[in-house]
């Protein structure tokens, strides 16, 4: 019994050295219901966990993955030696029926690939599926630690009031992973404008019902009716993966001794699904409703600014409205003006802008564009915007001041007894309208007599489009063919190229700028017999040219002029000194020469074999 005993010591005292590195991978259960969802877990067990790299998950096609890869971990310690486990769950839903092979997994861990063994699970019809009685989760008990709660600032409103509703996540569980939106709230009755919040959802301590939860604005929502009487605004669902610990089934002294003291955890993926909350919606007062006002509801500032008192005829004038304040600014309209006789007035150009950051504000503007088309002293008279405002349920009303502008004779004005300010009929174009004047006289249009198919001028109009056809078709077949052909495309225009540039030289030899103009007639000549023999840029110099023309049978006068203007050309571009004492319009000259000779001789000679 002693030997027992010590010997049992011994192992304990030795097991912080005994704990291998394994990677398992496991399912809450192989027989799965259709349709139905399961758990799917791979578990590396080792002593340092933080040394695990590079999870590598099997392809899941066959299902749908529901949540995951949700990460936890695990530690235990036995006599001083530190072990733990780390996981990589998936919530996964089955598809088809039948049997299905989970592959292997994998993770990197001090430079070693850790496999975990292929799973087979059978997918059954659900009502075939095995009971469970050993479920250690009740939706119940998570319903009652983690729920969605929706509030609204009032529950009573004016038609077109703000009301705002916001969504908390009330939870005393840990949540896994990402959370995934099921369902979004349906706001049926309501203009809807969202409030920003922060994209990580930041957890504050609550007090509910007795119990303390972590709380979290999960959405708020700027809500304004559009309709009288009760509006319900539906529920917002939300699938959370949280981590339910499971509770010890056994009694036995080692297993308690050996087991995790903390637990092991397992993820589920709840859905959480808050409350409908309902907004009774009143009307606005029928009484005293001032004649400008169009819905507004809030409170709201109002301004109306015109740029210029004194213009010409035919010249613009700006008047900007403006308006600012808390509430329904989206829905507002800006108020119309209206314009005394001869006056056009353009559609305004409106811009807003709009702070959602609690109570819906900010600031719209309207610039209309007005042209006075007659003289004299106008006025525009005051504009008016009205509002309602909830807080003192009553209308109000905000009145700019009247407007004069004097407008004189432009350059164009010419006195005439309408308004037209002397333009003729066919000169105007109504704004706002597609259409013109229409041309009542027709003088200039008389009746031809003859059969205008034995008229020549017919048969040359029905001629033509055909012989341009039939030219625009030779000339693109011509161009595909040069296109093709780059030796060819170079031969046709090599002499072309060639008097550009001695335009080019031509001009800089006036400008005395010497040493470009050398350059110039060397890239001219040298440039012609690249295109014109067919010889590479890299590979043409004085010889080969020369070999190259005595191959074509040119006449031997003109390979000697060519082969003097060459050498010349060569000596003036490295020796720009002695170039600058010759005689420049003469090299000018010889070159054009040349190349004019080489041109003309080319054509009329044979290549020899």
């Amino acid at each position: 019994m002693k030997n027992f005993k010590s010997l049992f010591l011994v192992i304990i005292l030795l097991s912080g050295n005994l704990f291998p590195q394994t990677f398992t991978a496991s399912v809450d259960n192989t027989t799965i219901g259709l349709n139905e969802q399961f758990q799917l877990t791979f578990t590396f067990e080792g002593q340092d966990i933080n040394g695990v790299r590079n999870f590598t998950p099997p392809a899941l096609s066959k299902f749908l993955v529901l949540s995951g890869p949700n990460q936890s971990s695990s530690m235990q310690i036995i006599n001083g030696a530190v072990s733990g486990s780390l996981s990589f769950s998936y919530i996964l839903q089955s598809r088809e029926m039948g049997d299905a092979t989970i592959g292997e997994a994998s993770v990197e861990y001090s430079g070693k690939v850790l496999k975990s063994a292929p799973l087979k699970i059978t997918v059954v019809k659900a009502s075939q599926k095995p009971k469970q009685n050993d479920n250690p989760v009740s939706t119940k008990e998570i319903a009652d630690n983690l729920f969605i709660r929706a509030f609204v600032d009032k529950r009573k409103v004016y038609l077109g009031e703000q009301v705002t509703v916001t969504y908390k996540l009330y939870t005393r569980l840990n949540i896994a992973a990402q959370m995934s939106i099921s369902k979004l709230p349906q706001y049926q009755g309501f203009w809807s404008e969202e409030i920003e919040t922060q994209n990580n959802i930041s957890f504050t301590n609550e007090v509910y019902e007795g119990k303390q939860f972590k709380v979290g604005i999960l959405k708020k929502a700027a809500l304004f009716p559009t309709q009288t009487g009760e509006l319900t605004v539906t529920p917002f669902e939300l699938n959370v993966p949280v981590q339910i610990r499971k509770q010890k089934k056994s009694s036995n002294f080692f297993d308690d001794f050996f087991n995790d003291p903390f637990g092991s955890a397992q993820t589920y993926n709840y859905a959480a699904k808050s409350n409908s909350v309902k907004v009774e919606v009143i009307a606005l007062p029928s009484g005293d409703v001032p004649k400008s006002f169009s819905g507004a509801v809030g409170n709201f500032l109002f301004n109306a600014r015109l740029d210029k008192a004194n213009v010409k005829t035919n010249e613009s004038v700006t008047l900007k409205l403006g308006l600012s304040g808390a509430g329904n600014i989206i829905l507002a309209n800006i108020p119309t003006v209206n314009l005394p006789n001869g006056f056009e007035k353009y559609e305004p150009k409106i811009t807003e802008q709009i702070n959602r950051t609690g109570t819906i504000s900010g600031a719209k503007t309207a610039e209309y564009l007005l042209v006075p088309r007659t003289p004299g002293k106008k006025e525009i008279s005051p504009i008016e915007f009205s509002y309602f405002d909830p807080v003192k349920k009553s209308y109000v009303t905000l009145t700019s001041k009247a407007f004069s502008i004097d407008v004189t004779p432009g350059e164009n004005y010419s006195s005439s007894a309408n308004d037209l300010s002397g333009y003729s009929k066919e000169d105007i174009k109504l704004l706002g309208q597609d259409i013109h004047y229409i041309k009542t006289q027709i003088d200039d249009v008389s009746k031809t007599s003859g059969i205008t198919l034995f008229k020549t001028g017919f048969w040359f109009a029905a001629g033509l489009p055909l012989i341009v056809l039939l030219g625009l078709v030779t000339w693109k077949k011509r161009e595909d063919k040069l296109s093709g052909n780059v030796q060819l495309l170079k031969y046709q225009k090599a002499e072309k190229v060639a008097k550009n540039r001695l335009k080019k030289a031509k001009k800089l030899l006036e400008a005395d700028n010497y040493p470009e103009f050398y350059s110039e007639i060397s890239l001219a000549l040298f440039g012609y017999l690249e295109d014109k023999l067919h010889i590479s840029k890299s590979e043409i110099s004085v010889d080969k040219a020369v070999d190259e023309l005595q191959k074509r049978n040119l006449d031997g006068t003109i390979i000697s002029d060519f082969k003097k203007c060459a050498d010349k050309c060569e000596f003036v571009r490295f020796a720009p000194k002695a170039g600058e004492s010759s005689a420049k319009n003469e090299m000018y000259t010889e070159t054009s020469k040349v190349i004019i000779d080489i041109e003309k001789n080319l054509g009329n000679v044979k290549v020899k074999k």
